[in-house]
């Protein structure tokens, strides 16, 4: 079945539907850009597009756009959770965090702000439509939602969090946000012509899923259990260059002391699942790997339940997948154990995965590009970020 797809020359009348495609046109120019046709008058460059001012706080409504080609900011959307992450624009040192050009810092600052007020405050914040760029040629972008601020399981905090980046040793702020997409399949046309012609976002043809968040800031997020759970060589390992470094540089460092990586594993786990606790790490075991043992705290801090799991690792080359052999050591030691963790800088075969969930056993398989993605989302982006934490956190005996 083909997905849905809106020509360009039918761009200004079209409604936004989850995940359906829109052309960009063939002029080479950026007149070819789409979402200036579907939603006029919000432009046809950069990630934060808008009609109205933030500066005045007369924003109507917002699109978010994102290439996914920015390794040094990698805005993610989780679709299993619906939560979507997405930076600021401050990226470059030289400015204050709400001195940019577009002020879209000023945007996620006051929006943020207004969520958390009364109803009134968040009927003032103007709805977001999240596109992202489809391919890696053309203009063609794919609608990915009705986004509002915030979420239901997170704290203030993590919502909107101004962080540091340095670059050639200078140092600066931006913004890392998380906004929720709404479980809303197709947004009206008629809805995006009343918020352009300054009506309030609560009018003709607003969902019902922005009205629940309007009045009580309840949140109705779009859940999409992922059904592909065998993944290729190609899906297990980063797919460009400087992800492909990250991993080399990794390699490198535990080179001739392979037994060493499991510490590094470990941490990398820990940036996975926030919630780890003590981690035991045991001597090299005669199939070349470390073993570790350790719990991962469930409910809150005050009655917190303490889970234990094995965690293994495999420093790997990008040709050398984990098979068989090692996976089912690790089920042989989770028999009396809550569940298992391996982490690889390689990939893992087709018939490991095929095991692992045919017979429902809880392990997690990590990955190379696991791996580079939650480094990245901590941000240790570069090659240089990365190689400075393993010195620091593993250095060589």
């Amino acid at each position: 079945m083909p997905e849905p797809h809106v020509a360009f020359t039918k761009l200004d009348s079209a409604d936004l539907v989850i995940d359906a495609l829109y052309a960009g046109g063939t002029s080479g120019n950026t007149g070819d850009d789409p979402i200036s046709k579907l939603i006029k008058g919000v432009g046809n460059q950069g990630g934060f597009r808008y009609s109205g001012s933030p500066a005045k706080g007369t924003v109507k409504l917002a699109v978010l756009y994102t290439s996914g080609s920015d390794v040094d900011w990698p805005d993610y959307l989780d679709v299993e959770t619906g939560t979507f992450t997405y930076y600021g624009d401050n990226k470059k040192p030289g400015q204050g965090l709400h001195d940019t050009p577009r002020a879209g810092n000023i945007l996620l600052r006051d929006v943020f702000a207004a969520s958390h007020g009364s109803a009134d405050d968040r009927a003032k914040v103007p709805p977001f439509f999240l596109f992202e760029k489809a391919g890696s040629s053309g203009r063609a972008v794919r609608f990915r939602g009705l986004l509002a601020p915030g979420g239901p399981s997170l704290t203030s905090d993590d919502e909107l969090a101004a962080i540091w980046r340095a670059t050639a040793g200078l140092r600066f702020q931006n913004y890392r946000s998380h906004f929720t997409v709404l479980d809303h399949n197709r947004i009206p046309r008629s809805w995006v012509q009343h918020l352009l012609s300054d009506g309030s976002p609560l009018g003709a043809g607003c969902p019902e899923v922005w009205r629940a968040w309007v009045a009580g800031r309840v949140y109705r997020p779009l859940l999409a259990p992922v059904t592909t759970v065998i993944r290729s060589k190609a899906d297990q390992l980063p797919d460009d260059a400087t992800g492909t470094a990250i991993l080399h540089e990794i390699r490198e460092h535990f080179r001739g002391r392979e037994h060493d990586f499991e510490a590094c594993a470990v941490a990398i786990w820990r940036l996975i699942a926030r919630n780890t606790g003590p981690v035991d790490l045991t001597r090299p075991s005669r199939d070349g790997g470390r073993d570790a043992v350790g719990t991962y705290g469930l409910g809150p801090a005050s009655s917190r339940i303490a889970i234990d799991f094995a965690l293994e690792a495999k420093c790997y080359g990008a040709s050398n997948s984990v098979g068989v052999r090692e996976v089912s050591r690790l089920i042989s030691r989770i028999r009396h154990r809550n569940f298992g963790v391996l982490v690889t800088t390689s990939y893992f075969h087709k018939q490991v995965q095929d095991e692992v969930h045919e017979d429902g056993h809880p392990i997690a398989l990590i990955g190379g590009r696991d791996i580079v993605d939650a480094l990245r989302h901590n941000g240790r982006t570069t090659v240089e970020a990365v190689r400075q934490w393993l010195e620091q956190s593993f250095p060589t005996a």
